[in-house]
């Protein structure tokens, strides 16, 4: 069953929309929006690559992955965490994952064999570039009830967390 989506507010704690309608609201109701957002966002990407035939083992932090050893071409296992913001320990199993499925491949470094090259397999292109048509999708979606100028205020307020 596809689930309904509804306006963020709709599923907001009493308490809170009541805070956010009468006063200014706390720095915990915002950032309980953010989360809230965030994860809305999230799961209508999920719905749209499913939609669009995208394997489910294919998740948001996978596309992620993948698309940023797209952008480098090959890249270290430890540049990728860094590049991602994630531990390594996290990168290992993303790769061991995404491996498995036969969209990325390892290879030595032949100058330090200790360190490890991931690049793209040729089954990952096409669905990476279904993933980021998902992507665009789901943010649409989000966002559509804001104008453009709307949006440009959100995203200055952002960048200025």
């Amino acid at each position: 069953m596809k689930p309904t989506r509804t306006n963020l507010r709709d599923q907001l704690p009493p308490s809170m929309d009541s805070s956010l309608a009468s006063s200014t609201p706390t720095a915990g109701d915002i950032l309980q929006l953010l989360i809230r957002t965030t994860h809305r966002l999230h799961t209508q990407f999920e719905e749209h690559l499913a939609e669009l035939g995208i394997p489910a083992y294919l998740t948001g932090p996978r596309v992620r992955v993948l698309i940023a050893i797209e952008e480098e071409g090959r890249i270290r296992m430890s540049e990728l965490a860094t590049k991602l913001g994630i531990k390594a320990r996290t990168v290992t199993q993303f790769v061991d994952a995404l491996e498995q499925e036969a969209l990325i491949h390892r290879t030595t470094d032949p100058d330090d064999r200790r360190a490890t090259f991931l690049q793209l397999t040729d089954e990952a292109p096409p669905l990476i570039a279904k993933a980021r048509a998902a992507m665009s999708q789901a943010s649409d979606q989000v966002l559509k009830s804001l104008s453009a100028e709307g949006r440009s205020q959100l995203q200055s307020l952002l960048l200025r967390l």
